[in-house]
């Protein structure tokens, strides 16, 4: 659904409301209940209530007499024989007060017809439910028909070069097709598998969220584009250890801030304009040898001529996904994988891809696989080695160092529970013996535990 035809239905509705609230105020504030005051003079009068009312009127005497003069189907409550108490005319021979009836009846006005702008609260709900329903029926529509457009383009250019195109592994266990993968309503998958030099291909289309109308209303204030997230998995051994990036602006803020490998081995974002790039870009780089062979002639223009379409590449032997937090305790080094990371913009601003923008995707998937051949072939300088080879075992160290009281604690906790298990298991034996050398035993412990350490210094003899 088009931004401006939710901006349009939104407008429709407010001013229906302002228009219902306008012919309210424009009514006049008489009495409501003014045509009811005078309805009973005005209505007929029904023979039937006319008779009621006689009845009750002949009830209600001060003598307490009832006289019906009309036949009903109550006659038999005048048996004397029936009824104990009762004197022929019905008049009781308790003690009846001959006070008159203070007993009122209310005139109640009928209902009030309820009138439909009373409901506009239900009304304004009720379409804004539609609307959302409309928008998320064509927005899932739509990101399908981008997915499978997509793929369908790039399916021959994939196989070129995978011997496996959309096989998981998991595709036939759960029967459906194998190829495009739906992840969610706005996010599709592509496995690629059988080519040297790199175990997998993960595709991600990650496309806007066009069946959620809070983010198609998002989508007018701040544009995103649909994205493909290319994840090469390459070989142990098939490339050098060295991490760089090249993002732009945004994606290297998010880098250096939220990525674990780049936050740790080059947080410095330094201007893509030194290094021959457009403007926009920016370079975080571990070691300048690799910086100056992986940004070549090819690359540099690959980058000048689809810019906009380039949102960053990330080279690392040493990913391991997002930063974790300080407080997460974990005690081991995180697995690490050697990986090339190529996010690519499929639209610009949300609008449908074209057929120049199928062309100029297919180039840049290829020019994925070129960094791929690129990092094989490409080997660091003896030096350089040597340099990232320290800036690991120096990570290495400090993480060692910064878990040690934790791993501390850890450990203490665990002699702790392994005591707790044996003190239970000695006295579920029931043998004062074995509990007796286990309490002296668990006495000296704590006395060791408990005593100054002294530091031993041997002397040498003169």
């Amino acid at each position: 659904m088009k931004p401006w035809f939710v901006i349009l239905s939104i407008i429709l509705l407010i001013n229906n409301v302002w228009v219902i609230a306008d012919f309210n105020e424009e009514l006049p504030e008489d009495n409501e209940f003014a045509e009811f005051e005078d309805f009973e003079d005005e209505k007929p009068k029904s023979p039937v209530v006319e008779q009621f009312k006689d009845m009750n009127h002949q009830e209600f005497e001060d003598d307490g007499m009832v006289e019906d003069d009309v036949d009903s189907e109550f006659d038999h409550f005048q048996d004397e024989e029936e009824f104990e108490g009762l004197e022929g005319n019905g008049r009781s021979t308790g003690g009846r007060s001959d006070e008159p009836s203070t007993l009122t009846i209310t005139k109640v006005p009928l209902h009030l017809r309820a009138r439909w702008d009373s409901f506009y609260l239900e009304i304004l709900m009720a379409t804004g439910l539609f609307v959302y329903f409309i928008n998320y029926l064509t927005g899932k529509t739509k990101n399908c028909r981008i997915a499978e457009s997509w793929f369908a383009e790039h399916k021959q250019l994939l196989l070129d070069n995978f011997s496996l195109v959309g096989d998981t592994g998991k595709s036939l266990e759960e029967g459906q097709d194998t190829g495009l993968v739906k992840e969610s309503e706005s996010q599709y998958s592509i496995y690629c598998s059988g080519r040297v030099g790199c175990d997998s291909l993960l595709i991600e289309l990650k496309l806007i969220k066009r069946q959620d109308l809070v983010a198609v209303l998002a989508q007018i204030l701040r544009p995103q584009n649909d994205q493909a997230h290319l994840r090469i998995e390459m070989s142990k051994d098939e490339s050098d250890n060295f991490v760089l990036a090249v993002a732009t602006k945004k994606t290297a803020f998010h880098f250096t801030r939220d990525i674990a490998d780049i936050s740790t081995y080059c947080p410095e974002k330094k201007p893509g304009e030194k290094f021959g790039l457009p403007n926009g870009f920016y370079v975080m780089s571990e070691i300048a040898e690799a910086t100056s062979a992986i940004l070549d002639t090819r690359v540099l223009q690959a980058f000048n001529k689809y810019s906009q379409y380039i949102d960053y590449i990330h080279i690392s032997d040493q990913y391991s996904g997002p930063k974790q937090q300080e407080d997460s305790g974990q005690l081991t080094m995180p697995d690490v994988k050697r990986v090339l990371l190529v996010g690519l913009n499929i639209s610009l601003k949300g609008k449908m891809p074209n057929v120049e923008n199928t062309e100029k995707m297919k180039s840049l998937v290829q020019f994925a696989f070129y960094l791929l051949d690129k990092l094989r072939r490409f080997k660091l300088s003896k030096e350089g080695k040597s340099k990232t080879d320290k800036n690991r075992q120096r990570v290495e160290e400090a993480f060692w160092k910064t878990t040690h009281l934790v791993r501390a604690e850890a450990a203490a906790a665990k002699r702790e529970e392994k005591r707790r298990q044996e003190k239970e298991r000695i006295l579920q034996e029931e043998d004062p013996d074995k509990q007796r050398k286990w309490e002296e035993k668990e006495q000296k412990r704590l006395a060791k535990k408990r005593a100054p350490r002294m530091k031993q210094l041997k002397v040498k003899a003169l």
